[in-house]
């Protein structure tokens, strides 16, 4: 049996794993509702999915046993640089009820075990991975182009009419259940009955990938289950069954399809919702027949979960470089950044074209260009729309994969490295942005008027233990405290003066 190797020992240019963003929910529910979820080959597969490569092995190392083995013959597995690693997965398949919780012997979940064999070696008539419906000539095919297609147009409409709120603009409108989830995920919200409008919670949500977009909305949907009196476990199981659904298949050209008869009510209910996120397609909302699309199938799995039709081949060039992005045929598109800080962007994608007007000052649009400047309104803008400016410095400032990202677009991990800007507009953004840093503002209370310099330096030595002290002068006998610690530092005052 293979050693689990530290990945510490690793290079250290080789990223660490990110944890799913969806693990902790899961290590929130009861060992019940865990154990429901279990009961689903689909639920144990997607799961195995999520985990990090350590938490995998172990899982692999302890599926094909038929006996649970001693703590110490899995730590005689494990080199002296991994035990933290061992120690720290161990603990997150313990906080998942995938392996027991015993300081003597290690075994699997039972349910957990032969559930996840079944999907494994195949077998049972759980239907846990769907049930394809049977081939009608009435109904005609759907081909994974069309699902593509209308994933693509659901998800970009949320997205558009995220970055369009607020900008005088009308874009489509999403359905009043999408509009409902965005503002009980604070991307969006509404004062005194005005329309909704983004917050800096949701620009930040724009410079995600489109993976994490979709599950940040989905983790809210789970955490709006019990209100909507839906069954979480159901809930969960019917999206790691669309997980593990097929697509389409290589011997034929339509996409697969399958039946509603066998979900339970919960998941029918499910499928309006799903629809509206571009998760399901349905050819009427009555229909007995879903196809799951792209965002579904790639939930649990690192495959992009949009096509990239809209931007087939990118690249970004400033000066005189062009740097390719993509390697898929068809008509490229370029992102040019002069030394003058004017921007070309070859889109005629509205959602791309909103995006970029976030960074920059349009200037000129036509059919497949848009022009604009990198400017010190515009970079603010960004700032106080909730972009930070670490963000800023790491994302603009090393070859301008923000924008990048929120087209679409992927970076060359060595152009991380060499950064495309030019040096004048790294300076630059530099310099605006210490503009906006340069005064911080805070509640609280000043505190001066002390008899003596006694005095001050006791009361302000009890608001530093405290660490409410925000400011101090020691020529003026005075200090500003925090809001949070005026009740304190006002009852040390009135005791230590003798006041009732």
């Amino acid at each position: 049996m293979p050693s689990i190797q530290a990945l510490s020992s690793a290079p250290s240019d080789v990223p660490q794993t990110v944890p799913h963003a969806l693990l902790p929910f899961l290590r929130s529910q009861s060992q019940n509702a865990l154990t429901r979820l279990y009961q689903r080959p689909s639920s144990c597969l997607s799961i195995l999915r999520l985990l990090g490569p350590l938490e995998r092995q172990l899982i692999m190392n302890l599926l094909w046993l038929e006996s649970a083995i001693p703590v110490s013959t899995m730590a005689a597995w494990v080199i002296p640089d991994g035990n933290k690693l061992y120690s720290e997965a161990l603990s997150a398949l313990v906080g998942l009820h995938v392996v027991q919780n015993s300081t003597v012997k290690l075994a699997l979940n039972p349910t957990f075990k032969s559930n996840l064999r079944q999907a494994i070696t195949g077998g049972g008539t759980t239907a846990s991975f769907g049930v394809p419906a049977e081939r009608d000539e009435r109904r005609q095919p759907v081909g994974t182009d069309t699902l593509d297609a209308y994933a693509l147009e659901r998800w970009e409409t949320i997205l558009h009419y995220m970055v369009s709120s607020g900008q005088g603009q009308l874009p489509t409108k999403p359905s009043q259940g999408v509009l409902y989830l965005l503002q009980r995920s604070g991307l969006m919200q509404s004062t005194n009955g005005s329309a909704l409008q983004i917050t800096s919670a949701g620009f930040q949500f724009l410079l995600h990938s489109p993976h994490d977009q979709l599950w940040s909305l989905l983790l809210q949907y789970l955490h709006m289950a019990e209100e909507r009196q839906m069954d979480l476990v159901e809930v969960l199981s019917f999206l790691f069954m669309l997980s593990t659904m097929e697509l389409g298949r290589a011997s034929i050209a339509s996409a697969c399809e399958y039946s509603a008869d066998s979900l339970s009510e919960t998941q029918k209910a499910m499928l309006e919702d799903l629809r509206d996120y571009g998760l399901i397609w349905q050819r009427k909302g009555s229909s007995k027949y879903f196809h799951p699309t792209r965002l579904a199938t790639t939930l649990t799995c690192l495959s992009p979960p949009l096509p990239t039709s809209s931007t087939p081949n990118t690249s970004v060039t400033t000066s005189s470089t062009e740097v390719p992005l993509s390697s898929t045929t068809g008509p490229q598109g370029f992102i040019i950044l002069e030394t003058n800080y004017r921007v070309y962007a070859y889109t005629n994608n509205p959602l791309q074209t909103a995006v970029l007007n976030l960074f920059i000052t349009m200037k000129y649009r036509f059919p497949n260009l848009v022009v604009g400047m990198l400017t010190r309104e515009s970079v603010r803008k960004a700032l106080s729309n909730g972009i930070t400016a670490d963000q800023m410095r790491k994302n603009v400032i090393t070859g301008f994969p923000l924008i990048c990202k929120c087209l679409g677009l992927t970076v060359p991990f060595d152009r991380l490295q060499n950064p495309l800007l030019p040096v004048t507009v790294q300076d630059q953004i530099r310099l605006w942005e210490l503009e906006r840093n340069r005064l911080k503002s805070a509640e609280g209370f000043l505190y001066k008027d002390f008899a003596s310099q006694a005095d001050y330096e006791y009361v302000l030595a009890y608001a530093k233990q405290l660490g409410v002290v925000l400011w101090e002068s020691p020529t003026k006998r005075a200090f500003f405290g925090t809001l949070e610690g005026h009740a304190n530092i006002r009852g040390f005052i009135e005791r230590r003066s003798g006041a009732p």
